[in-house]
């Protein structure tokens, strides 16, 4: 087997298992270490595939040299408290709460040299992973002066972390909306939807636009689709890209790949997906410099 680069996940919740399996099937990556803080079901998954864990946090492998990169998928407390641990030993830092210690990537956007050179990255949100491309998109071809999204996932998909976090997850993504796909201007609003049978992620996205060129739009938001295709299946185009003056609707939809989470936790699963693609290009990094 082809040389790999160690990498740990910290938070056995429903998003570290369902990383854990994606990092499984890794080109470049070979998942060392499950973190926990005390015994769970992630963690008796974990032994069952033959990772080995731990119930004592962050600070009972740290100090492990072979592994380079782990994966926080606790919550923004716990990653604020980790995030100055995991630089301090020169670790790299793959952040998947709204904590945002370190620049937003979202990868078919600008994971670029530039960002590979940080020791710590935040994935934005779910719905920024979702959305923000689209934007990006839109933006470099029409100039958005204005978007809103409206990001509706199942309820059965939001989990305590999520529910505790919803907060810092709006704010999060209306700043990565401006900073990363360069909005003017942005707003969030997050809907839990108790349907059933529970639906998959829906992200609307209406943009106000200072050069509303429908065919550029339409190319530019259709190319970017595909980009996103190459590390999440599941995400496809539902509606549009529809133009009324100055004003273009988009309505995205995200299936996952159901490693562990259900279908319908397309939410879930971007982000992760997103986490590895990163992941991937850090991973490569490092091998080329060995």
């Amino acid at each position: 087997m082809s040389e790999k680069i160690k990498v740990a996940i910290i938070g056995p919740g429903n998003i570290g298992t369902d990383l854990m399996y994606k990092i499984k099937r890794s080109k470049n990556m070979e998942l060392a270490y499950m973190i926990g803080i005390y015994e769970s079901e992630g963690i008796a998954r974990a032994k069952a595939e033959g990772i080995n864990t731990t119930t004592k946090g962050l600070e009972d492998v740290i100090d492990i040299d072979d592994i380079k990169i782990f994966f926080d998928c606790t919550g923004a407390k716990g990653h604020l408290h980790h995030a100055p641990l995991l630089k301090e030993k020169g670790k790299i830092a793959i952040d998947l709460t709204p904590a945002a210690v370190g620049p937003y990537v979202v990868p078919a956007v600008n994971m670029d040299d530039d960002m590979l050179k940080q020791v710590n990255v935040n994935m934005v949100t779910c719905a920024g992973q979702a959305t923000i491309p689209v934007v990006a998109a839109i933006n470099e071809v029409a100039d958005v002066e204005y978007v809103e999204i409206v990001s509706s996932v199942s309820s059965k998909s939001a989990g305590p972390g999520t529910r505790q976090n919803i907060d810092e997850f709006t704010v999060t993504s209306k700043t990565a909306l401006e900073q990363v796909a360069g909005a003017d201007k942005a707003k969030v609003i997050i809907v839990l939807n108790p349907a059933e049978p529970p639906i998959n992620m829906r992200n609307t996205i209406y943009t106000i636009v200072k050069n509303p060129d429908f065919p550029k739009i339409k190319e530019a938001v259709e190319n970017m689709v595909e980009k996103i295709k190459v590390y999440v299946p599941g995400y496809s185009i539902l509606l549009g890209p529809i133009i009324d003056g100055n004003k273009v609707t988009t309505m995205i939809e995200v299936e996952g790949l159901g490693d562990f989470l259900p279908v319908y936790a397309g939410n879930l699963d971007i982000i992760n997906c997103a986490a590895v693609q990163v992941g991937e290009a850090y991973a490569a990094k490092l091998l080329e410099v060995k």
